[in-house]
């Protein structure tokens, strides 16, 4: 489905389901040359199972148009937009990695947009090193490999994910190539990661959340390990923290674990 937002075309996947004013909504955004397919299981289940979902491309990633938010700031000022554009008064935010900054923030300056709150695969700070800042611009490829074997635990995924023998790194690979293709006027990788890292607002959005909070977190996580994530927790009122068998690409490599913490918390 398309919106308008901003002036420009927004793509979310829905699940194939239309829009019921009546059901609740879950908003899924990706981290850093990612795009909406990263939450395939977990996006089909929610809209199959009496939701709307809404699972963006970021602006100026894939499907939509826009310049790519060079901030977490200006992205969680996107999707406040999104939820104007789509109609929505109150939705559940889940975000993973960058995207997991992007819904705080968002969260932080509309609470009483945000119903519940998901964070996938996060941390602050969210310090990327500079030898992957700089790979962003000089050497993307090499610096896709490297996100990929720090991002991974397997090789390939149980067969509730994308199919047995499915090779993740391969995978996640050939989607990271081809968000950074879709964009041939600004270097989605480098503007995402430098987003990430630049974010300084993390405790002090926490403090501004009131509604309940999830932490989904990768036992074997190598980019937002665990221990990463412990100044937000420490912030958060009541919140349950998860840990699944996985690395940072959450969403494939414990699939079913992923989707049964976002069910059981969003009680669908």
């Amino acid at each position: 489905m398309n919106y308008t937002v901003n002036g420009h075309t927004t793509y979310c996947y829905t699940g194939g389901k239309s829009f019921d004013a009546g059901k609740p909504t879950v908003v899924f955004i990706h981290g850093v040359l990612n795009d909406h397919s990263v939450w395939i299981l977990q996006s089909r289940w929610f809209a199959n199972h009496g939701w709307n979902v809404l699972a963006v491309d970021l602006p100026g990633h894939c499907r939509s148009e826009g310049k790519p938010p060079a901030s977490v700031e200006e992205a969680a000022g996107f999707v406040l937009a999104l939820l104007d554009a789509a109609g929505i008064d109150k939705a559940a935010l889940v975000g993973h990695s960058f995207g997991s900054l992007i819904a705080l923030e968002t969260a932080a300056r509309a609470p009483q947009r945000v119903s519940h709150l998901a964070l996938v695969g996060t941390a602050f700070p969210m310090t990327v090193s500079p030898a992957l800042l700089d790979g962003a611009i000089n050497a993307p490829q090499r610096a896709i490999d490297m996100v990929n074997t720090f991002s991974h635990s397997l090789l390939a995924p149980p067969p509730s994910s994308l199919g047995p023998g499915t090779w993740l790194q391969g995978g996640s690979r050939a989607l990271m190539r081809r968000v950074l293709a879709s964009n041939r006027e600004a270097n989605v990788f480098h503007i995402g990661f430098k987003a990430c890292n630049d974010y300084a607002n993390g405790e002090a959005a926490m403090a501004a959340v009131s509604c309940p909070v999830l932490f989904v977190l990768g036992e074997s996580d190598q980019m937002t390990p665990p221990r990463a994530a412990k100044l937000l927790t420490a912030k958060a009122r009541g919140a349950k923290v998860v840990t699944v068998p996985a690395g940072h690409a959450l969403m494939t490599e414990a699939p079913e674990q992923t989707l049964f913490a976002l069910k059981d918390f969003l009680g669908a």
